[in-house]
């Protein structure tokens, strides 16, 4: 049976099915487009002005333009102020007019010349000069989108700007925008605290003089280049060798874009599952729309390192663990079997090298277990999802050195409790990481970002053997479902070989190792779960395979909405 699709009374009120049959429904018409263009081309930086006042309806319409501009976090760190004061502009005037004489004694004669010739009086014939500022006191990391590029507040404001000077150009009005001041001395005209920049001075008000071209163009400055020049595809232009080619493809936009289609043909609010939802997308979007089961890969490696003292539990403990597992009662294997999951269970051997003395392993060797992991992923992923799980007593140490590596960050940030450590055992995990590291970036210098040589450096069998498992499997198409740290920091080296590796990969959990946040950071990933778990052995993926397999039959199962002919609208 099909249901009418419940329309929200406010916002967005179209469908996917909508969107999907019109992409281009959202234009405007011919005619406003056209208009649009005609504003857009005939913006010019106006020099001389009328003495005429511009009336305040026409300014806060300008000014609303402005704010209207987008801004990063949605912070609008703009502010605007309007300055009449006939003595305020002629001091700015009289600012402009020394600084430009200063700039000009740096130039060539041809430069200094056509500096000189600019008419910059619009600042004091203008009825209205406009500060732009930005309020640059709220820390970049309290802003959505700074904490990458600090100076994105700086940019909204130009945007403001650009929006002010296009509707100002609509209302008739001219613009001139003067940055010939020394910015500090601007800011004390005008009184700004600390922490307040500007973005310079904008003269407005009624234009004498109407200019068919722009200024610095019509006097010889420099042309306009053309479009082509300075546009680019793909790549900036370099000798540099490019990048290898990836074997293997991220799902095409068309199918991402698909998968979220069919979310919103359910009869439930989009997005209601809140963050299963992206999971479900990111399956579907690989071709599995009915998965329900999959396969455990369950792998064991010793590690030297936890004769360190960097274990709570011996190194025989993890040889028990794997016979249990080989017997179906490991909790990893129980857990699996528990969701519908089938189980493989693989002993990658023993690490060389305990890290701190010497590599865990041999390049030669880490190629072979990649190789073999490539396979067993390849297989298992005939059968659906994969579930990632680890058994290595001490692994969570090998796993934290390894993550430091490939993030670039110190032990104090990666090393954890592991299975339960205390104070003292932490301590020692802390100086075996901080020695490893030295110890690896002493031998092996900038070749150490390299994924295998990390892997023979600082990993060990099973780390490498997950790696190629993530490989094989994603070559296939399969949903990846990881673990805790160690499954985590197999797919972020499986990534560094092949990036859309990570198109493929799901984080099943968060555990409470600090290194596993930071490498699901780096991911770019979000944890399905957050259970404090400690257990390992893939328990945790396990249960986030449940959990996917259920959101995915919801989904399946759920009533769909009628078709959009058929909506009525409120």
């Amino acid at each position: 049976m099909s249901w009418r699709r419940p329309v929200p009374l406010i916002g967005d009120q179209s469908s996917a099915a909508e969107r999907a049959a019109e992409p281009q429904a959202w234009a405007f018409a011919a005619g406003a487009r056209e208009s649009f263009y005609d504003v857009l081309r005939a913006r010019r930086d106006v020099r001389r002005f009328r003495p005429d006042p511009v009336p305040e309806p026409v300014l806060r319409r300008v000014l609303a333009a402005a704010h209207a501009a987008p801004s990063v976090g949605q912070s609008q760190p703009w502010r605007f102020v309007v300055v009449a004061d006939p003595s305020t502009r002629q001091r700015a005037g009289w600012m402009a007019d020394r600084e430009r004489l200063a700039q000009a004694e740096q130039m060539d004669d041809r430069s200094r010349a056509h500096l000189l010739d600019l008419h910059l009086e619009g600042i004091r014939e203008a009825p209205l000069g406009i500060v732009v500022c930005c309020d640059r006191r709220v820390a970049a990391a309290g802003v959505l989108g700074r904490a990458t590029f600090p100076d994105a507040d700086v940019w909204s404001c130009a945007a403001a700007v650009e929006n002010l000077w296009l509707a100002a150009r609509a209302e008739g009005l001219g613009v001139g925008w003067v940055t010939l001041f020394q910015p500090d001395e601007l800011a004390e005209l005008i009184g700004l605290p600390a922490g307040v920049v500007t973005l310079g001075w904008l003269c407005i008000g009624w234009p004498n003089e109407r200019p068919p071209d722009p200024g610095l163009e019509r006097a010889g400055w420099s042309r306009r280049l053309a479009l082509d020049d300075v546009v680019v595809h793909e790549r900036w232009p370099s000798d540099q060798p490019r990048p290898p080619v990836s074997r293997l493809r991220a799902p095409e936009p068309a199918a991402v874009v698909a998968a979220g289609d069919l979310g919103d043909a359910l009869l439930t609010p989009p997005e209601s599952m809140g963050r299963l939802d992206a999971d479900v997308n990111k399956i579907i979007a690989l071709g599995h729309h009915a998965l329900s089961t999959g396969t455990l890969v369950l792998v064991v490696g010793d590690h030297p390192v936890a004769d360190l003292g960097v274990s709570v539990f011996r190194r025989e403990v993890g040889a028990d663990v794997l016979a249990a597992a080989r017997a179906g009662e490991a909790m990893g294997v129980v857990a699996a079997r528990t969701v519908g999951l089938e189980w493989i269970v693989v002993d990658a051997g023993s690490s060389a090298g305990d890290l701190l003395h010497a590599d865990a392993l041999d390049v030669a060797t880490v190629e072979q277990l990649i190789a073999d992991g490539v396979i067993a992923g390849r297989r298992a992923a005939a059968h659906g999802l994969i579930v990632l799980g680890e058994v290595g007593i001490g692994n969570t140490t090998v796993a934290a050195a390894l993550a430091a590596a490939l993030t670039g960050r110190c032990a104090a940030d990666v090393v954890g409790r592991g299975a339960g450590a205390d104070a003292d055992t932490i301590g020692r995990k802390v100086e075996v990481v901080t020695g490893a590291l030295a110890r690896a970036r002493a031998k092996h210098g900038a070749r150490l970002s390299g994924p295998t040589i990390a892997l023979a450096s600082l990993g060990g069998p099973e780390l490498a053997y997950l790696t190629g498992v993530v490989l094989g499997a994603a070559e296939e198409g399969s949903p990846i479902v990881m673990d805790g740290l160690a499954t985590g920091v197999a797919g972020l080296v499986a990534a560094s070989i092949e990036p859309a590796v990570v198109e493929c990969l799901i984080a099943g959990q968060r555990s409470r190792e600090p290194a596993h946040a930071i490498v699901l950071a780096h991911l770019g990933l979000e944890p399905l779960l957050d259970l404090r778990l400690r257990a390992g052995e893939g328990v945790g993926a396990a249960l986030a395979a449940g959990l996917l397999f259920a959101a995915l039959r919801i989904r399946r199962d759920t009533a769909r909405v009628a078709s959009d002919a058929d909506q009525p609208r409120p």
